[in-house]
Parts: C-alpha cells; sequence; structure tokens
C-alpha cells in the first residue's frame, strides 16, 4: 500500500480533531477510524464514518427509548435470535462508510452488490496513479480444471515467470501510452507528440488491474451479505482479501452482532428439503449412498462435504 506524505498528513489530521457528540460511540472502531488498513499491493481499506452499534440493533428491534439493557447477555441473545431467523431490519439501523482502493476487475465485482452508495474516482475528471495490481507468486493459479469460475494449482518455474512478465509489462505498455495521448502541447494544439486526448477517452485503454477508489456506504444487514459471499473460502482471492479486513472492522464495530454472524452465516450450511429428509433417514439407521438419495451426485457431494465426510 502507498499513501503519499499529504495524504498520511491528512489522516493524522482527521484522527487529531475529535468532535463531542451525544451519539453512540464505538471505542474499537474509533481507533480505526481513518486508518488505512493494507490490502494486495497498493490497495487499502478504512472506515471514514458509521452510525449505530450493536445496542442500536436491540433498541430497533425493541423499539425502546434505551440502547439496549444492562445485561450484555441479554442483547447478545437478542441479537442471535434475530440472526438465525434472518430478521432483518434490526441490522439496518446500523451503516458504516469505507473508503477503498481496489484494482478496477475487483470493483467490477464488488458493483454487483446494488444495495449500496457508490462514489467512485472518476478517471473522466482526474489522472488515475501510475498503480496496478501484480499477484503475489503463491496467488498466480492456472484455470481449476473443475470449476470454471475457479482457480487450480499454482503456477510455477517458466509459466509463472512469464505471465508475470506479461502482467507488468501490458500493464506498464497500457499506461505509458493513457498518459502519452493526455499529452497536452504547451503551445495549445494537439500535435502527434501532445494529443490531448480527453480524459474519459484516454482511459479506455488501461487495464483491469489498474487502481480505482471509492466510497462505499451501506447499512450493516448489507454488509452481512456481502461478507457471507465475499469473505467465504470459495470467493475470489482477491475481493476476499478485502472482505477478511472489512471483517475487522466489523467485530471491532459489532462484535455481537459479528460474532453471530460467524456463527449462523459463515460457519453454518444450508440444507435442501431433500437433503434434510436424508439425514433424518440416517440417523433412523438407514444406509443411505447416493443412489437412494435422490440426490444428484454433485448434490451428493456437497452435503457429504459439509458432513466432513467423503462422498
Amino acid at each position: 500500500m502507498d499513501l503519499t506524505e499529504q495524504q498520511q498528513a491528512e489522516i493524522a489530521a482527521s484522527r487529531a480533531t475529535p468532535q463531542p457528540t451525544l451519539r453512540p460511540v464505538v471505542p474499537a472502531l474509533e481507533a480505526m477510524l481513518y486508518q488505512a488498513m493494507p490490502v494486495l499491493d497498493h490497495g487499502f481499506v478504512r472506515v471514514v464514518d458509521y452510525l449505530g452499534d450493536d445496542g442500536a440493533i436491540v433498541q430497533a428491534a425493541r423499539v425502546s427509548y434505551g440502547r439496549g439493557t444492562k445485561r450484555v447477555s441479554e442483547d447478545a441473545g437478542l441479537i442471535r435470535y434475530l440472526m438465525r431467523h434472518r430478521h432483518s431490519t434490526p441490522f439496518e439501523m446500523c451503516e458504516i462508510k469505507y473508503h477503498v482502493k481496489l484494482p478496477i476487475f475487483v470493483a467490477r465485482q464488488w458493483i454487483r452488490h446494488r444495495t449500496a452508495n457508490v462514489n467512485e474516482y472518476s478517471a473522466r475528471y482526474s489522472i488515475l496513479d501510475r498503480e496496478f495490481y501484480l499477484p503475489a507468486a503463491e496467488h498466480l493459479a492456472a484455470q481449476s480444471a473443475s470449476n470454471r469460475q475457479g482457480r487450480g494449482a499454482v503456477l510455477s518455474g517458466p509459466a509463472a515467470a512469464r505471465v508475470m512478465a506479461l502482467l507488468r509489462e501490458d500493464a506498464t505498455r497500457c499506461f505509458d501510452h493513457y498518459e502519452a495521448m493526455l499529452a497536452e502541447n504547451p503551445d495549445g494544439e494537439p500535435d502527434a507528440d501532445h494529443p490531448g486526448l480527453a480524459r474519459e477517452l484516454a482511459r479506455m485503454n488501461l487495464t483491469l488491474n489498474t487502481y480505482t477508489q471509492w466510497y462505499w456506504k451501506t447499512d450493516l444487514h448489507n454488509l452481512l451479505n456481502f461478507l457471507s459471499l465475499r469473505a467465504d473460502a470459495h470467493a475470489q482471492y482477491e475481493i476476499r482479501a478485502y472482505a477478511e479486513a472489512m471483517m475487522q472492522t466489523l467485530r471491532a464495530w459489532v462484535p455481537l452482532a459479528a460474532q453471530a454472524f460467524a456463527d449462523y452465516r459463515l460457519g453454518a450450511v444450508t440444507f435442501s428439503a431433500q437433503m434434510v429428509a436424508v439425514l433424518r433417514r440416517m440417523l433412523d439407521g438407514e444406509a443411505v449412498g447416493q443412489a437412494e438419495s435422490g440426490l444428484s451426485k454433485r448434490e451428493w457431494s456437497e452435503m457429504m462435504a459439509s458432513l466432513g465426510r467423503t462422498a
């Protein structure tokens, strides 16, 4: 992660000017506020604002005048009940705003979650930084033979060196051309060496591993939906790295909700009605195999994997 001295000074200035407030604050998240958490090679996640806490969830659920109860165990029990039974509206009472620096291809995957307020750095008005994502060696993998969306074995030797060289060469060349197209003639007249192309056109030449930035604000309910998919072990590594950083902020912000989420969403599995029927037969002592289960081979394998058994 690369922050300029000016950016670091801006963060330090923000942290040095606390404001008095009557609203609930969370000391653990306040300690993280504005600070950039490194992600990938040049990216980061930082919390710039938030609203509410665990007590706000309880308050909304009970429509009470106070902020939860005097007993943390009671609040935890209610939050776990709400999470377990997927009551969403109490979690919508909390909001958080992130500043994120990320590769464009990660941003295009991220934006599929259409339940947030987003404002992205505009390459129509500003010139992007010469920063692009290059995977670490352990994340440079071949295409999976069994999963069209997944990765297989990690590349090594000449294959890995060739891919890294191509990624670096393409990104560097395209950015060189981007800057060349933007170049303006001091005399004011465009020529071959100084086209002065409009920024909104020059940007189309950039590679998808170029870094962009945005502010991303969402409520807790939709943040948990995002994290349930992107913090999952099956998510693409690059977006999962951002989700894992956001999980740290979640645990600091709403620890009771974060624990319930880990127990009932991240660490849980879902069985279909047919799978439940098969499990009941097994519990009754019946020897059930895939052929007798009524499940497809893939469903059977997924169920067995969830139970920690071989198919």
